[in-house]
């Protein structure tokens, strides 16, 4: 069974070591950037929410969710007012189990809580040359909206 593990230091480092394939890095920023860039946006009193990913008490990955605009000039339109999923990885010994949907899955009833507001869709954005993450995102419901950030492919899910 799938679940959200709150970060905490008890665990931070364990997160800290998920690794994706070498080929697959040049797509993803670590989570060690990622821990870092949610502290920072926190202190700027941004929504933002990382979670470990565990299946029953297996850490299989992580994600990071936040919500509305953080003045980026490279920011979708979509973002004002959205959710958006800022990292979604699957450690490389848990990838290929079918572990995607399940955690999307996830994703979507905690976001659906409404942790920030309410809103009307989640977003993300994904590098063209990045296929696997795009079927993944488009088998799951995600549609991509033509737009563009920092030179990513932006595609929305209505919640």
């Amino acid at each position: 069974m799938i679940r959200l593990l709150e970060i905490t230091y008890a665990n931070m480092e364990d997160i800290c070591d998920l690794e994706v394939f070498d080929d697959q890095k040049n797509f993803l920023l670590s989570n060690v950037f990622s821990l870092a860039e949610a502290f920072s946006l926190l202190n700027e009193r941004i929504f933002v929410k990382p979670f470990g990913v565990c299946d029953e008490d297996t850490l299989i990955g992580f994600v990071m969710v936040g919500y509305g605009t953080i003045s980026d000039p490279d920011e979708p339109k979509v973002a004002d007012g959205n959710y958006i999923m800022w990292r979604f990885m699957i450690d490389k010994k848990y990838q290929g189990k079918g572990y995607a949907k399940p955690i999307l899955d996830k994703v979507m009833e905690y976001i659906r809580t409404f942790p920030a507001k309410p809103a009307e869709k989640i977003w993300l954005s994904y590098e063209k040359e990045n296929e696997r993450a795009r079927k993944i995102y488009r088998d799951y419901g995600f549609v991509e909206n033509g737009e563009i950030c920092a030179d990513e492919i932006v595609a929305v899910y209505d919640l």
